[in-house]
């Protein structure tokens, strides 16, 4: 993988985990929702960075 891939892949996984946070913040989700959206963007940017 590239190091521009990387970064790809890294800045689509703080994009979502912000999105989450602020969605978290805002009321519209609940914790549990949110530690499972950030548990799928973990896994999708650990996917990513090993191929």
């Amino acid at each position: 993988m590239s190091d521009h891939e990387i970064h790809d892949a890294v800045e689509a996984f703080l994009d979502e985990a912000d999105d989450a946070y602020g969605e978290y913040e805002q009321g519209y989700t609940d914790a549990d929702a949110t530690l499972r959206r950030l548990e799928t963007a973990i896994e999708e940017l650990r996917t990513a960075t090993e191929e």
